[in-house]
Parts: structure tokens; sequence; C-alpha cells
């Protein structure tokens, strides 16, 4: 019994000397201080007075009203809804009667250019399907084209002439040219001038027709109005055929000459359908939905 009663007395002793030293361990500086314990409190109570007050606040605030997304359309410009409301939604014009609409539809007072799309069925990754020309456009592109050509003798018709006038322009990063023709021998020079042209789409390509012996014709071509076109990412072509300001006849004539091209290119490997879609625009303007048929 002794034995047993002195355990309970050590027992107790062991437990008050324990919170003892919790009280002491509390009442010192720091995080579990009183002090601090009591600020926590403090600090809780009142973010949560906060958040009942903006809850309620939130209950008592009237609720917007979202406003419905307006579509592409309205968000145009007036003279623009008033161009596309010409256009039949849903329609695929042939092509006189698609011209005719892009020239009466020009929202703009400057002479606009007359732009074909034409989407086709053609994985540009592989090398055969990535469709790639050039052509004069009968009735000319109605620009005035800067021709330039890298090469020491003189050409009737070129604007700029001499490997080393332009090559000292290039040095300094200056660019007065629309196009520039190169003969073979003249090729290397320009290569350290890759970077600068190439993103421009300037650099000389035999592909092109911009790389040849026969500087001449390449420039006489270029002035009349020959035009580059190459399938992007998506495996659409993008045309530039002219101006407003030739009329749909003219206009015509352009956009037969590069449907002719096209076709003409269509790689062995494509089967079934190869134009997906002819879109006709004009700058700024609403596009136009040609048949597949006029390909």
């Amino acid at each position: 019994m002794e034995e047993d009663t002195k355990k309970t007395e050590e027992v107790a002793k062991q437990e008050a000397v324990e919170k003892t030293a919790e009280e002491v361990k509390t009442a010192k500086a720091g995080k579990r201080s009183e002090k601090s314990l009591k600020e926590a409190e403090e600090k809780q109570a009142k973010e949560d007075r906060k958040a009942h007050k903006t809850e309620e606040e939130a209950e008592d605030k009237p609720k917007q009203k979202a406003n419905p997304t307006r579509s592409r359309l309205e968000r145009q410009g007036k003279k623009f809804r008033d161009a596309a409301s010409k256009i039949e939604k849903g329609k695929a014009y042939n092509l006189p009667e698609a011209l005719k609409l892009a020239v009466e539809t020009s929202p703009v007072k400057f002479d606009a250019s007359v732009e074909v799309h034409i989407n086709l069925n053609v994985d540009p990754r592989h090398a055969d399907q990535n469709i790639r020309d050039n052509l004069v456009l009968p009735a000319g592109t109605g620009k005035n084209i800067r021709v330039a050509v890298f090469d020491d003798a003189k050409v009737d018709g070129a604007d700029i002439a001499g490997v080393e006038a332009i090559t000292k322009a290039l040095d300094k990063g200056e660019i007065a040219f629309d196009i520039l023709v190169a003969t073979p021998a003249q090729m290397p020079k320009l290569g350290k001038y890759a970077r600068l042209l190439g993103p421009r789409g300037l650099m000389p390509n035999p592909k092109s027709g911009t790389v040849t012996t026969d500087v001449a014709k390449a420039v006489a071509e270029a002035k009349a109005g020959r035009v580059e076109y190459r399938v992007d990412s998506t495996g659409i072509v993008h045309v530039a055929v002219g101006k407003v300001s030739f009329g749909a006849a003219k206009l015509e004539e352009n956009v037969r000459a590069l449907f002719a091209s096209v076709k003409g290119n269509k790689p062995a490997s494509v089967k079934g359908t190869y134009v997906k879609a002819v879109h006709i625009a004009t700058t700024m303007g609403p596009s136009i939905t040609v048949e597949n048929s006029e390909v």
C-alpha cells in the first residue's frame, strides 16, 4: 500500500512539473506567448467578420446582366455591314458574278486590291504537295513594281542594277525594291543576306524565275505583272490578282489564268477533291464564295 501511495504521489508531482513547464513555455515571448496567441485570435476574428460582410454585400448587390456576344459582322463598321448586305449568305457565286460583287462591295476610298484565296486538299509537309509556281497575269497587277538586278550588266526596265550598289544598300539594311533578280553566278554573294531577304520573300529563287541567265526577260515579266504563289501551312493559296479599278472583265482574265496554273499543278498523289473552297475579297471588304467548279 505504501508503495502504491508513493507511486501515486510521484505521478502527481510529475504532472504538476509538466503543467508548470507548459505554463512557463506559454508565458515566454514568441509565437506561443499569451500575447501572440491573443493577437492571432483577434486577427482570425477580424478576417471572419470581413468575409461575412463581403458575403452580405454580394447578396445585396444586384446581378449585372451579361450582354449577348455579337457576331463578327455586327462588330464591323457601318460601311462593311452595308457592303456585306449585298452578298447572299451561304451562296456560292460563279466567277463573273463574284467579281462584279467584289468591285461593288469595296468599302474603301482608295483603289483596293482584289485577292483570291483557294483552299486546296493538299498537305504542304509532303514535298510533292508543297505547291509553288509563278505566272504573268494577262492584265497585270496594277502595282508599280520596283525591280533590282543583282548583276553588273545593264538591263532595260530595271530600277536598280549593279552588285556593288545593291550590296552597299543591303549592308545598311535598306531595301528599295519589290523583286530582286540575280544570275546563278552572282547568287553566292547573296548568301550572307539570306536572313534579311528570306523572311520578306525577296531572296531570288529559280522556282520563282528570279534566278536566271535571261535577266532581261525576268525584268520584263516582273514589270508586266508576274506573281508568285505558294500554299501556306494550312494548304491555302493567297494571290492578289489586280485592282478594283480594273473592272470585272480584266479581273476575270487574271483569275482564269491563276485557276489554270493552280489546276495544272495538281499533285498526282492527291486523289478525289482537289479544290475545297474558293473565296474572293477586296482589301478590307467582305468575302465572296465562288463555286469550286470554276477552278
